[in-house]
C-alpha cells in the first residue's frame, strides 16, 4: 500500500478545513503548530521534511489540543530538542503518552508502520522505555474500548474508510501490539 503525505493533507484539510480553519500543511526540518493569524486566517498544522509519520504524529496533537491550546504557538507547550537531560525526558515522556497512542492507532488504520518515539538520540535515551512503550499501548487501548477525542475519531475513522481497514482493523491492531509489545516486555 502506498503512503503518499498528500493524502494526509487531502483528507484533513477536507475534514477540518472548515469547521475548524485549520489546514495540514508540508513543512521543513521542524513541525510546528501556527494558530490562525485573525478571525480570517487559517491555523496550520505543519509536519516535518514531508514525511507520512511526521504528518500522522502532529495530526495527533492537534486532534488533542483543546480550544485554548489551539490559539497558542505550538499549543503553548515547552519543547526541548534531541539531547535532553533525564528530567527533560521524563517530562517528555509523560506528555507524548496521549499523542503517540493516538498516533498508533491513525497509523494502524492507514496500514502504516508506527513507531514508538523517545525522541532523544543524542542526549541520555530513554527514561523508562519499556514503562513509556507499556504507557501508550495502555492508553490507546483506552481509546480502543472508549473512544478517541471527537477530532481524533474523526480522522480515525476517515483513515479506515480511505484505506479500507475497517474490517481489518482489530485483527492488524493485535499483531502490531504483538510487534512493539512483545510479552516478555510485560515481565522483569
Amino acid at each position: 500500500m502506498k503512503h503518499s503525505p498528500s493524502d494526509l493533507i487531502m483528507l484533513f484539510n477536507d475534514l477540518f478545513r472548515d469547521d475548524y480553519r485549520t489546514i495540514l500543511v508540508r513543512g521543513g526540518d521542524e513541525p510546528e503548530y501556527l494558530p490562525a493569524d485573525g478571525p480570517d486566517g487559517l491555523a496550520q498544522v505543519v509536519f516535518a521534511h514531508g514525511y507520512y509519520a511526521s504528518a500522522l504524529h502532529e495530526i495527533s496533537h492537534w486532534c488533542i489540543a483543546g480550544e485554548y491550546r489551539r490559539t497558542l504557538h505550538d499549543y503553548g507547550y515547552w519543547y526541548c530538542p534531541d539531547g535532553r537531560t533525564r528530567e527533560q525526558q521524563r517530562a517528555f515522556e509523560t506528555v507524548e503518552v496521549k499523542p503517540q497512542a493516538q498516533e498508533w492507532l491513525f497509523s494502524v488504520a492507514a496500514g502504516f508502520r508506527f513507531h514508538v518515539s523517545l525522541d532523544n538520540l543524542s542526549g541520555g535515551g530513554a527514561c523508562d522505555e519499556r514503562g513509556f512503550r507499556l504507557k501508550v499501548l495502555a492508553q490507546a487501548e483506552q481509546y480502543l474500548a472508549r473512544g478517541l477525542p471527537p477530532r481524533g475519531q474523526a480522522f480515525f475513522d476517515t483513515l479506515t474508510v480511505f484505506y479500507g481497514t475497517a474490517e481489518t482493523f482489530h485483527e492488524s491492531w493485535r499483531q502490531d501490539v504483538q510487534r512493539l509489545i512483545p510479552p516478555d516486555l510485560f515481565y522483569d
